[in-house]
């Protein structure tokens, strides 16, 4: 009897120590990654100034993409996959190397600085995990810990960057494994987020957030309307990710050599934008959603933000996938919006919401984020474009790396990658 009660105190002890080991090295990641990432907010900040203020910056692109491929030669990381590296590092063991974090974020820097059309959540991924995984390696945890550090280094980064903490400590548990959840990494996750957000904070990130406004009563004609758009929305999510894995393919077949395929990129985003006659389509572009809330959206915008940021993506230049599918669905929603005659900005809002589930295939995530970048008085349109989005975006998803394990329209394990 008394061994029976001594191996429960010892389970219990070793519970409480694992508890604590977690709970410090999650702040430690928070603080570390947080700090990373502030630095990185006001680099993107100051090289978005810059570009903007000196428009004949378009110009360098061809040789900024130059730089990028001679940095990543440079230090022999050639053949690096970006944000899907991280994601297979956490379910199939691959290495990550801790290079990935300073080349991603003076990569995705120099592709802002002269105007490619991509996001910083991708660079904030690899920043976090990367970092996550050194500090995992550098402590000597073993692997299934150092997935554990990795999640809470995207979460740190993710939630720095954006201002959503709820919606980041979810996202890199859900992102990997579709279905699975890594629920140990909940407390960790958690807390590297909610550090890194006061991190950032503390520095001066400013929190996105897009108030709605006068939302419309909740009724069976707004729910049939706003159905619609996340129905819609879904075939958007598709036809996003099909551009771009098919354009990196077509231009890798194209341009087999890096450094040539990125200066032409670099030089067909250059006519693309000479072309169009606007700047709206450089950069990440999160500032003009507030005009897309206010019904301001050209018809062509969504689909120009998609075909940009195929090619800069494409090409072989740096950044993210995400911020140019908020601008995607936000301008798309606003459009919708406006011709039926239906508030703008709650449509730019659900937009948003629903082409960002679809190619990333988190509902959980982007239900959390559209209350932390909205509010929680659109609940129920959210929920029904998160719902819609979902089941409708088949099996398509951003990250190559990505694992739908349960089917989205039956209960059965199907564990396969998305297209």
């Amino acid at each position: 009897m008394k061994e029976i009660v001594r191996q429960k105190l010892l389970h219990h002890l070793n519970h409480i120590k694992t508890s604590v080991k977690w709970v410090v090295f999650s702040i430690v990641s928070g603080l570390i990654v947080g700090g990373t990432g502030s630095l990185f907010y006001f680099g993107m900040s100051a090289v978005t100034s810059f570009r903007e203020n000196n428009p004949a910056a378009l110009f360098l692109l061809p040789l900024g993409g130059l730089v990028i491929v001679g940095s990543y030669r440079l230090l022999h990381d050639e053949k690096d996959s970006g944000t899907n590296l991280v994601l297979a590092a956490i379910h199939s063991n691959e290495k990550l190397p801790f290079r990935m974090a300073p080349l991603i974020f003076l990569s995705t820097l120099i592709t802002h600085l002269f105007g490619g059309s991509a996001g910083r959540e991708g660079a904030a991924l690899q920043l976090g995990g990367s970092i996550g995984n050194g500090l995992g390696s550098l402590f000597g945890f073993d692997e299934k810990d150092k997935h554990i550090m990795i999640m809470c280094g995207m979460s740190a980064a993710f939630s720095a960057l954006f201002g959503t903490p709820m919606a980041a400590a979810i996202f890199s548990m859900e992102v990997v494994s579709v279905g699975i959840m890594y629920y140990a990494a909940l407390v960790p996750c958690v807390l590297s987020s909610l550090t890194a957000y006061a991190v950032a904070q503390y520095f001066g990130v400013a929190k996105e957030a897009f108030p709605l406004g006068q939302i419309p009563d909740f009724s069976l004609l707004t729910a049939a309307e706003i159905s619609l758009l996340s129905v819609l929305c879904a075939g958007i999510s598709i036809l996003f990710c099909i551009l771009l894995h098919q354009s990196e393919h077509l231009l890798k077949k194209l341009f087999a050599n890096p450094y040539l395929r990125i200066f032409c990129g670099g030089c067909i985003l250059i006519g693309m934008t000479l072309l169009v006659g606007v700047r709206d389509y450089n950069g990440a572009g999160f500032s003009l959603i507030e005009r897309f809330m206010e019904g301001n959206a050209a018809p062509e915008a969504f689909l120009l933000k998609m075909l940009f940021t195929a090619v800069t993506i494409g090409a072989g230049f740096k950044g993210g996938e995400i911020v140019p599918s908020f601008f995607t669905g936000a301008a798309f929603g606003s459009l919708f919006g406006t011709l039926i005659g239906f508030s703008p900005s709650l449509c730019t809002a659900v937009g948003m919401t629903a082409v960002f589930c679809g190619v990333t295939n988190c509902p959980i995530s982007s239900l959390l984020i559209s209350f932390e970048l909205f509010g929680y008085d659109g609940m129920p349109y959210f929920l029904l474009a998160v719902s819609f989005s979902y089941m409708l975006s088949g099996y398509y998803g951003l990250y190559s790396s990505q694992k739908i394990m349960y089917s989205k329209y039956k209960t059965n394990y199907i564990n396969k990658k998305t297209q």
